[in-house]
């Protein structure tokens, strides 16, 4: 993150704006409508920044631009034609510690104007970081066609009762349960359709209703592979109103990022022979959670049921008639797979397809492997980077062939995802030449010859030609 958005208080604050023509003349609106006492420097105006003045009694110093322009001053905007004398603004401003921007001029700026939707007092801003203002614009376009010009109201409402409502309900994490039913529900909608003095005597009752408290919940909630835009509207829903989040090594940290950002956040991941945080343990804090009365969010990688170990979570919360949820996400053998350019199924090639798990136990990986000999099955390995020599050792003696194409997939879905393509017979010395880390999936069968020519991830429209 290269700003941190922010929202200034600029009511009556000294502002200096230099620059007086139709860029200048952009900011100054932004700038005079949040308040701003504004001061114009430049030799000539535009006609509707001079008006703009007039109307929000604004200070227009008729010269060129000199750094006594800043003495008093809370803020700085640029926005000159002349790109020597931005930077000496720049240069200026910074030696006084204020706040600079100069237009279009991102590596110029200590802070940046964001794309606004105005349901005042409710903004919404979208910034590109300065990278592409076009881009930004477009967004602002397609969010305000989703946003009603009445939440402005609805924000004014909750606006008036915030204090009644913290006195009656102390509990931080309570409150904010209770506002979002709120907010989302019947009294909403009667102050969007200007009934507000139904919404009153609702949010009254809501209130006396209250004092019962709320029930906790447990959410598993499918992480999937790796990339975020895999996951579901409902996963990013539920991340979004959790008051806990437990999650494993598996998550992604963009993923993560989807949480609340005032979630507390409990790492409970597993790496081979090193536990953060015994099974039975991480069962019973769930139990322990929800008994609080919290929304809690176990994020697990993949799909929870699918060597997610979501069952057994779930048994013990059903024992304690603990309100649950299960969310699915794209389990890594379909999205690692899809993104490497290798059907699961194929007609010509795989007619099946079995999920295995390829962990060692002790110095083995235990399986029937005469079940796994068919040229027509494909199969998938979870877990299963230490345990690949004995895979391969198994299913040769066991009657594969040894140029059976095999395919590891490391970090599948995500930008460092990495294919390593070979057989049998050879995938074990490419692994040690390539030494992956960690989470890998193994595919083995005839569906990894189309790899080369259908795999997408990563490529640009030539080097698939090629």
């Amino acid at each position: 993150m290269q700003f941190l958005p922010v929202c200034l208080n600029l009511i009556d604050a000294p502002v200096v704006l230099v620059g007086g023509g139709a860029v200048g003349t952009r900011k100054a609106r932004l700038l005079l409508s949040a308040g701003a006492n504004l001061t114009v420097v430049s030799p000539t105006l535009s006609e509707e920044l001079e008006s703009l003045l007039a109307e929000h009694a604004g200070v227009w110093k008729k010269a060129t631009y000199h750094k006594a322009d800043l003495h008093g001053m809370t803020l700085v905007v640029a926005a000159t034609p002349d790109n020597a004398t931005n930077e000496q603004i720049f240069r200026d401003a910074s030696a006084r510690s204020l706040p600079v921007n100069v237009v279009d001029s991102p590596e110029l700026c200590t802070f940046i104007f964001p794309a606004i939707i105005d349901r005042d007092p409710l903004l919404i801003a979208i910034s590109s970081s300065g990278r592409s203002p076009v881009l930004t614009r477009i967004l602002r376009r397609k969010i305000e066609a989703l946003i009603p010009a009445t939440y402005g109201r609805l924000a004014s409402f909750a606006g008036r009762f915030r204090q009644q409502v913290k006195d009656r309900i102390p509990h931080e994490s309570t409150r904010r349960l209770f506002w979002e039913q709120v907010l989302e529900g019947a009294v909403a909608e009667q102050v969007l359709v200007g009934r507000e003095e139904q919404a009153e005597r609702q949010l009254a009752e809501c209130l006396n209703d209250s004092a019962k408290g709320f029930p906790g919940e447990v959410y598993l909630v499918g992480a999937g592979p790796g990339d975020p835009d895999l996951l579901t509207f409902k996963a990013a829903r539920l991340l979004q109103s959790a008051d806990v989040v437990l999650y494993d090594r598996l998550v992604s940290p963009a993923i993560l990022e989807m949480a609340r950002r005032d979630a507390e956040r409990i790492y409970v991941g597993k790496r081979r022979s090193q536990h953060s945080l015994p099974q039975t343990q991480i069962n019973e804090l769930l139990v322990q959670l929800a008994g609080q009365g919290k929304r809690v969010v176990r994020l697990k990688g993949g799909d929870p049921f699918v060597f997610g170990r979501g069952g057994e979570e779930i048994e013990l919360l059903a024992q304690h008639d603990i309100p649950f949820q299960v969310v699915p996400g794209v389990t890594a053998a379909n999205g690692a797979a899809c993104y490497a350019g290798i059907p699961l199924t194929h007609r010509d090639h795989a007619q099946s397809v079995r999920f295995l798990a390829g962990y060692l136990k002790g110095n083995s990986v235990e399986h029937d492997w005469n079940m796994l000999q068919s040229t027509n099955e494909t199969l998938v390995f979870y877990m299963g980077l230490m345990g690949l020599p004995v895979i391969c050792e198994q299913l040769v003696a066991h009657g594969r062939s040894g140029d059976t194409p095999v395919a590891m997939i490391e970090r599948g879905t995500q930008p460092e995802q990495r294919v390593l393509v070979g057989t049998l017979d050879t995938m074990v010395e490419i692994v040690r030449r390539a030494q992956p880390g960690g989470p890998t999936l193994i595919i083995v069968g005839d569906v990894v010859r189309l790899h080369e020519n259908l795999s997408w991830y990563g490529q640009t429209a030539g080097d698939r030609k090629r």
